[in-house]
């Protein structure tokens, strides 16, 4: 597994999946990896969640312990040896501080930026009410979700179990080589969907492609528990 970098827990995700033209994609797809289809379909998800209890290299950071993310993903896979390891590729992530974003950055050289945000947890047994809003600019986004019932787990080859269980991260250096580290967690228990949506400026975020996608309702959305998870450092890849 090698060093841990990070742990922490991830609570309350909300995950609003889009499927989209591959060909959007390809130019993203970091070398040695492939795109990871569901039954022939490519999806990017932007996701909300909760980041805990969180300890960097072992050693909590006073302040920076409990803070909201969202990020914009898509799914690859890589052979590695005869294994095949299933991984994100993270578009953009946003956090509300400054110092975790350099982090990031200086660590993985991933695309983070620090906004300010906020965020709604109202669970009271029934189903959680969830909402993540970042501004930009004098421009709000936000990402509300509402679900129903008791969490259950999720089921074999679903699409819930495809988006959520890409154990690791792929991101394309600056040399053009690929960074790839290793995210543990157990597999999450969901919700059953109410309702879910996201609205701001897309455009001003994530560009006009994107915006078209995200401007339309997502094709599947999953409210998850979260779980502790372990980031652990990364590697380069050899050169392809």
């Amino acid at each position: 597994m090698g060093r841990v970098f990070l742990t922490a827990e991830w609570r309350h995700l909300a995950l609003l999946n889009y499927e989209v033209d591959p060909a959007l994609l390809a130019a993203r797809v970091p070398p040695g990896t492939v795109l990871d289809l569901f039954q022939g379909r490519a999806f990017v998800s932007l996701v909300g969640f909760r980041f805990l209890n969180t300890s960097l290299r072992g050693i909590p950071i006073p302040f920076h312990r409990d803070f909201d993310e969202v990020n914009l993903r898509f799914y690859v896979r890589r052979c590695d040896a005869g294994v095949v390891k299933r991984g994100v590729v993270f578009i953009q992530e946003i956090v509300p501080r400054w110092a975790i974003a350099a982090i990031a950055r200086w660590a993985y050289h991933e695309n983070y930026r620090a906004l300010p945000m906020s965020h709604v947890v109202i669970d009271e047994g029934a189903g959680p009410r969830l909402e993540y809003r970042w501004r930009l600019g004098n421009c709000w986004s936000r990402i509300a979700a509402s679900a129903t019932g008791a969490a259950h787990a999720m089921v074999e080859g679903s699409i819930e179990q495809f988006i959520t269980e890409h154990y690791w991260g792929y991101c394309a250096q600056p040399d053009g080589r690929t960074m790839e580290y290793h995210v543990a967690h157990p597999s999450w228990r969901v919700w059953n969907v109410a309702s879910a949506e996201f609205s701001g400026d897309a455009e001003a975020l994530y560009g006009p492609q994107f915006a078209t996608i995200l401007n339309r309702p997502p094709d599947s959305t999953i409210l998850a528990e979260g779980s502790p998870v372990t980031v652990y450092a990364g590697k380069k890849l050899p050169c392809y």
